[in-house]
């Protein structure tokens, strides 16, 4: 597996001085995730992503952060239909932050707001949402953008809280997903982590008591329940290659060797253009701030 944000490709600070005449238009279109098979999701998302997406952990012993698995294959969301809709009833945050992220000052005491030029909606000829008023400061729709921005890192920071739990506990295996098709084609999709429900059930009862406290017991019943909806995939992809049959042959054959979930790397470092800036992991909360 790569990194988490591949859907980021060049990423600055937002300011003033580069962005004043700068606008965002967003629309539906959401075909910059189309090269992705999963994305990073927060616990507070749990209980609205089970019923569409399989809920796993991703990354390794030292840490781990969820995910949803969106394809079977490297570079294929199957949750994209015609135009680049999304098509499930929870589209994930990660997903509806773009094309904003935060980056770390490099003193550690403030979050910078990035984004990506590269987006499609990104542009100077006034279409969509103004960056910038006239008189320099943020518009409504920053604002909004900074809000956001802020609740999410504060859920990631519980979201980790809860994974260090669950590795403290130990009740986290590695996990292969095998799919067969109608045409008895096969496929397997491996680089991630669930719960084992057997460890699960030995825990003391002091400790699931905790779980149960915390509400993170619910957290492992909804990872659970979701690992279901990995047959939905199966049936999305069945179709995403009929789709094909008509337009291209399907050159993507099944892997000897099974694909991995994109995002490996549970921090979150995209590239930004400054060295002023670098990525947060985070570490703790602090503000966030134009510059």
């Amino acid at each position: 597996m790569t990194t988490q944000l591949l859907i980021y490709e060049t990423v600055v600070p937002v300011m003033f001085a580069n962005h004043r005449h700068s606008s965002v238009e967003f629309g539906r279109n959401y075909a910059f995730s189309s090269k992705i098979n999963s994305v990073p999701l927060t616990a507070i998302e749990f209980r609205d992503a089970q019923s569409d997406y399989p809920i796993v952990f991703a990354g390794n012993k030292e840490g781990v952060m969820p995910a949803v698995i969106l394809g079977l294959r490297e570079g294929e969301n199957l949750y994209l239909s015609d135009g680049g809709k999304w098509d499930a009833r929870y589209i994930p945050a990660f997903v509806r932050r773009y094309p904003f992220v935060f980056a770390k000052s490099d003193d550690g005491e403030r979050f910078n707001l990035c984004i990506d030029e590269m987006f499609s909606g990104f542009n100077g000829d006034g279409r969509g949402e103004r960056l910038f008023a006239d008189d320099g400061k943020p518009t409504a729709y920053v604002e909004n953008i900074l809000k956001f921005l802020q609740e999410y890192q504060l859920q990631f920071l519980r979201t980790e809280r809860f994974c260090k739990k669950i590795l403290e506990l130990d009740l986290l295996e590695p996990m292969q997903a095998q799919v067969e098709m109608n045409t008895g084609e096969r496929y397997s999709l491996s680089g991630f982590m669930a719960i084992n429900r057997e460890k699960l059930k030995e825990l003391p009862g002091d400790k699931l008591a905790e779980l149960a406290k915390t509400d993170e017991l619910e957290l492992i019943y909804l990872h659970l329940q979701s690992m279901r909806n990995f047959g939905a995939l199966k049936d999305r992809l069945a179709m995403a290659r009929a789709q094909k049959v008509d337009s291209a042959p399907d050159s993507s054959a099944p892997d000897s060797e099974a694909p991995s979930i994109s995002g490996e790397d549970s921090s979150e470092e995209p590239r930004v253009r400054r060295s002023t800036a670098k990525a947060a992991n985070g570490s703790r909360a602090p503000s966030a701030a134009l510059e």
